[in-house]
This record gives C-alpha cells, sequence and structure tokens, in this order.
C-alpha cells in the first residue's frame, strides 16, 4: 500500500480506470470487473463526471452512476474512489458555482457523503485560478470532498495553484494525474520533479498508451487488437505508437515480463510503479478476465537493470 501524497488514502500501487464502464462494460460487465479488482486486493478506482458523454446515447455520469450501484450492493471497505470535474456537458468549467454544482451531481450518482479524491479535470484558464482554489477549498472545509487534487495541469499552472492555496488558507491538492507512460514521458522534464519538490502523488492515465503497451498491437495497420476488432477505436489509438523504437520498446517488455512471469501490459505498468513520486497508474479493463494483469503491476518489483533497460530504449 502507498500513501497519496500528504494525504490519509493508502491505496494498492494499481488504480482502476473507470472510463469504459457504461461505454464498453455494461453493467454486468462493469460490476464483475470491480468484483474481480477488489477481490483481488484492489483499493483505488478512478472516474470523471463526464464519463462517457462521447458515447452513443450517453449524457456524462455513467460510470458514476454505475460505481454508485455497485458501491450500494457490495459495501466494500477501505476503496478509495477519485472523480473529476470540469468536463461533464452539464457542468463545463471550473467556476466556483459550477465546482459546488458537478460535486452535488458526483455526490448524488456515487451515493456517497463524500468525494475521497475530487480532480479539476483539465485547467479552465477563463476561471481566476483563484477563484477555482477557493471553490476547491470550500468543498473540503464543507465535507464534501476529503482531499483535492489536478489534472492535466502544467508545472506552472500546479505551482501557481499550491501557491494560491497556501495564500487563501486551504488545502493544497495531494495529487496529479498527467498523460504518462513509457511512450509519453513529456511530464518527466517539469510535472514529475515539481511533484517530488511538492509532494504530491502522481496517478497517470494512459498508462497502457491507449492499449499499444498492452502488445497486442504490433504494426501500424493495428491489425489483431484486443477486442479483436481491426479499426476498433482502441486500435487506432494504439497504432500511431507503432514505430520502430516504441515496438522495441515493447520486445522488450516482452522479454523483461518472461522473466517475471509476467505479461507486457503488467511490466509495463510496473516500470511506471518505479517512476519518482508514481503512487498507482491508473489501467482499465473491458472485461473481468483482463484485471489480473493489472492487479499484477502493483506487485512486481523490476531489477533497477531492467527498469535502466526499459528507461534507455524509451527515451
Amino acid at each position: 500500500m502507498t500513501r497519496i501524497g500528504s494525504s490519509d488514502l493508502d491505496v494498492f500501487g494499481l488504480c482502476l480506470g473507470g472510463n469504459v464502464f457504461g461505454w464498453t462494460a455494461d453493467r454486468d460487465a462493469s460490476f464483475r470487473i470491480l468484483d474481480a479488482f477488489v477481490d483481488g486486493g484492489g483499493t483505488f478506482v478512478d472516474t470523471a463526471d463526464s464519463y462517457s458523454a462521447w458515447a452513443p446515447g450517453n449524457s456524462g455520469g455513467e460510470s458514476e452512476t454505475l460505481i454508485g450501484e455497485w458501491l450500494d450492493a457490495r459495501r466494500p471497505a477501505d476503496l478509495v474512489v477519485a472523480t473529476k470535474v470540469s468536463q461533464h456537458p452539464d457542468f463545463r468549467g471550473l467556476s466556483a458555482p459550477n465546482v459546488r454544482a458537478a460535486a452535488e451531481a458526483s455526490l448524488k450518482r456515487l451515493g456517497v457523503e463524500a468525494i475521497d479524491l475530487y480532480y479539476a479535470h483539465f485547467d479552465d484558464e477563463s476561471v481566476p485560478l483563484a477563484e477555482t482554489v477557493a471553490a476547491f477549498g470550500d468543498l473540503v472545509r464543507d465535507g464534501l470532498v476529503r482531499y483535492t487534487a489536478v489534472s492535466n495541469y502544467s508545472a506552472e499552472r500546479i505551482r501557481e495553484w499550491v501557491r494560491l492555496a497556501d495564500e487563501l488558507g486551504v488545502p493544497r491538492p495531494v495529487a496529479v494525474q498527467p498523460h504518462y507512460n513509457l511512450v509519453e514521458r513529456g511530464v518527466e522534464a517539469d510535472v514529475l520533479p515539481l511533484a517530488q519538490e511538492l509532494g504530491l502523488g502522481v496517478a497517470p492515465y494512459y498508462s497502457l498508451a491507449s492499449g499499444f503497451l498492452t502488445g497486442k498491437y504490433r504494426s501500424a495497420d493495428a491489425d489483431g487488437g484486443l477486442e479483436g476488432a481491426a479499426g476498433s477505436p482502441r486500435a487506432q489509438g494504439a497504432a500511431r505508437y507503432a514505430t520502430e523504437r516504441n515496438l522495441r520498446v515493447v520486445d522488450a517488455l516482452e522479454r523483461i515480463g518472461a522473466a517475471h512471469g509476467a505479461s507486457v501490459a503488467t511490466t509495463a505498468l510496473a516500470w511506471l510503479r518505479s517512476r519518482p513520486a508514481v503512487v498507482a497508474p491508473i489501467a482499465s479493463a473491458s472485461r473481468a478476465e483482463q484485471v489480473p494483469d493489472l492487479l499484477a503491476a502493483g506487485r512486481l518489483e523490476l531489477t533497477a537493470e531492467e527498469v535502466a533497460e526499459l528507461d534507455r530504449l524509451s527515451a
């Protein structure tokens, strides 16, 4: 178990992404995935109020609703649930009234008294940052949220958020959620060092690079995909990573994983866990059968030599 930044939230080293719930995983599949995750030792689930407004027939909030129904049915102990605000079609942006209204809507869908970890999903520069920081602080003061966090923020804006939080006398964020994986390492230049400096826990998303780091996509045409359908949205997302350099990374993941009896995906997530300040990579599963590979990543410890090789190949 690892603590998220300066909070008292102790979590397993792999976070289950809830973006598929109500999208590629229906209610029954979502329940099976969540059951498998918790039964296997998982303690940390991530979603957002906007998941999955992009899917035909959805309006946003579907993931939170399914997680809420599962929480009501299962009553799991010590599960940390994170959600986000700014992208729901009815609650766009980070003005103070919107942040409050969105949080109340998320609480209702999740059926919880307080959100464990509440992220500003995307920066909203149309609103004074001080207004947003104060609004998040008010949520903590009023007991709607336990801890705050930021997602997709630049290092400069994270530093400014923390400065304003101190100035306003409200709690600092405890976590940051960036786009980060073996083939997307840009945050190592600034966001990761800042997280270390400020004591923020890092929970990377797109940890498996749209499925490319599962090893199922070995060519640019993305034929043979994880869901068994060439040309699927996931396959198309993975195809853009199929460069010579990145394919060498996947080959190394396969070889290193084999030495541990682990899959390519497990090994890629374990590398991410080894990075400074990373608490728990976020990865999703559209079938319960995929969950054990994710959980294994929370326990696999790569050697220093293996980490260094992956660092070099993906640099």
